[in-house]
């Protein structure tokens, strides 16, 4: 049943494999630091350095990787609701087909794991050569790839992708068949209570962060990032665990505006009412970017401001410290930007025979690309706004806690530059999909 299923939807699993690929070449890159600071000969504060960036970085990549993966998951067996709810009608069974789908899961995840390997291995590479740049690692040390970031790398793509196949199979399975076929044909995105519940857990532990580093921590120095500077990651996941109640709230919001654009804002309202949970998938890495990418570079800015105002040169650690928060940066825009990008390209395909159907019932390509543009921009406007929310756990603390000032240091192009990159981004690839897909007759595109 599984490899028949991968033959006819080979198509559907290219969202999660790369999502696999980019996760497991992440853990191994940094993972490869722990075995760079066992060999390499490595002692002091260089490896101390080492094991901070593998376990700092590394781990809150890990956490970014893994929600990345459940989501991107969960995202392709919602596509698949009507096949299952088929296999369902002809007699499978909830077990036959939990099995199908945490089997595909697995196989796919030590699949994109092998393959992550080599460029694990140069991206290890990569991030010794920045420490060897900053003076932080002596360039003696050689980099080491070893049993530690092969174990982490394929042990640790394939845990996620079976726990995050199990929860979507489960949820796929244990409805009957009626109930099956209306989630195929409309995706509310419902949140389950456990989805509920670990979303307001990540949401008071970012508060928790919030509440020490003004507290505890005030008056602490640069120590002030050690609870800060996580605050806006865990806001940002709970947040995206509620994207499902968020977007359709957002959707009941602005329906009344987007019907000012005519036919194709009523086209759009029409359609992110029935898309609720597909849309949902979408902005989680827009939330995940602008949350992260804001916090981090105002937190730094901030810090950078504080010391020039006392009138300090950074230490060593203060500068490791800086190298981390930009390693951070760039890793999180690299990574959610190739998720959002291909969960979009991934969303969009799979509608080519919605979109026929909408031009046989009359609406024209122009109109599709329309609706579809102003679909990308609510995501887009949510995205950057529950993204801003979540950047302002750590932004606020850290001031007070650093200058006294509720308003972080730099300037306001810094935010501008993260929200035009993430409009873009999502704009830009919405439109060449959606472009992709239209250009499939409309009859030959409705029988697909």
């Amino acid at each position: 049943m599984a490899i028949g299923s991968l033959r006819r939807r080979a198509g559907a699993f290219t969202a999660s494999f790369l999502a696999l690929f980019l996760g497991s070449t992440i853990i191994m890159a940094f993972a490869s630091m722990l075995d760079t600071a066992a060999s390499g000969g490595a002692t002091g504060e260089a490896q101390s350095t080492l094991v901070i960036m593998a376990n700092v970085v590394g781990g809150w990549g890990l956490l970014l990787v893994v929600f990345a993966v459940t989501s991107t998951l969960t995202l392709s067996v919602r596509q698949r609701a009507s096949e299952i709810a088929l296999l369902k009608s002809v007699g499978a069974t909830p077990a036959q087909l939990a099995r199908m789908i945490v089997g595909e899961a697995a196989g796919l995840a030590v699949a994109a794991a092998l393959l992550a390997i080599v460029p694990g291995m140069l991206a290890g590479r990569g991030v010794l050569g920045l420490l060897h740049d900053t003076g932080q690692v002596p360039a003696e040390i050689g980099h080491s790839f070893g049993p530690v970031a092969l174990s982490m790398g394929i042990g640790i793509t394939t845990v996620s992708a079976t726990a995050a196949a199990l929860i979507t199979a489960r949820r796929a399975t244990r409805a009957g068949v009626a109930d099956s076929m209306r989630s195929a044909a409309v995706d509310t995105g419902r949140l389950s209570r456990k989805r509920i519940v670990f979303a307001v857990l990540f949401l008071l532990l970012a508060l928790d962060e919030a509440v020490i580093t003004v507290t505890l921590m005030d008056g602490k120095g640069s120590d002030v990032m050690a609870t800060s500077g996580q605050a806006d990651i865990l806001a940002a996941i709970g947040l995206a665990l509620l994207a499902p109640a968020i977007m359709r709230r957002a959707t009941a919001l602005l329906a009344g505006p987007l019907r000012a654009f005519g036919a194709a804002g009523e086209l759009a309202a029409a359609t992110m009412r029935r898309r609720t949970g597909a849309l949902a998938s979408a902005v989680t890495p827009v939330i995940l970017f602008v949350g992260t990418a804001v916090g981090t570079l105002y937190l730094q800015a901030t810090e950078n401001a504080a010391m020039e105002a006392a009138g300090l040169a950074k230490t060593a650690e203060q500068k490791s410290i800086e190298t981390l928060n930009f390693v951070v940066i760039g890793m999180v825009v690299l990574f959610t930007a190739i998720m959002l990008v291909n969960t979009l390209v991934a969303a969009t395909a799979h509608r080519r025979r919605e979109f026929g159907q909408t031009r046989l019932a009359g609406a024209t390509p122009s109109q599709v690309l329309a609706a579809v543009a102003l679909e990308s921009a609510v995501l887009t406007v949510t995205g950057v706004v529950c993204g801003t929310v979540a950047s302002v756990f750590t932004i606020v603390p850290f001031g007070l806690a650093r200058r006294d000032s509720a308003v972080p240091a730099g300037n306001a192009w810094t935010y501008l530059a993260v929200v035009a990159l993430a409009a873009a981004l999502t704009g830009a690839t919405t439109w060449a999909a959606t472009r992709r897909a239209i250009r499939v007759p409309a009859v030959e595109a409705a029988l697909r």
